[in-house]
This record gives C-alpha cells, structure tokens and sequence, in this order.
C-alpha cells in the first residue's frame, strides 16, 4: 500500500482527522496536530487491534 488516505469522520463533515499512508510513514491527525508512525510502528498498533490488546473505548 503506496499512498492511501481515509477520513476519520463518524459524520461526514470533512474536518476531522485522517489517516494517511505516504512512503514509509502513516500520518494521523489534521494541522497542527499530527502523529507520525514509521510503517513498522503502524504494523504494531495494528496487530495490537486486530489481536484485541487494543478495543473500542
């Protein structure tokens, strides 16, 4: 997966934060406030939910 990007936005307003893959980083965030994972560190979150160590809150 290259370049990907979806909005994390329950309803549809187009302001909220959003998760974007580019290169080897993943981008979570919106302006100003931005987390930066490597791949690697999104690939551990990932298994984290998928494994369910990480639920819904």
């Amino acid at each position: 997966m290259e370049n990907f990007k979806v909005l994390l936005c329950p309803a549809g307003c187009g302001e909220c934060p959003e998760v974007e893959i580019a290169g080897d980083e993943v981008r979570i965030g919106e302006a100003g406030n931005l987390a930066v994972l490597k791949k690697d560190e999104w690939n551990v979150l990932v298994e984290l939910i998928q494994s369910g160590q990480l639920t819904k809150v």
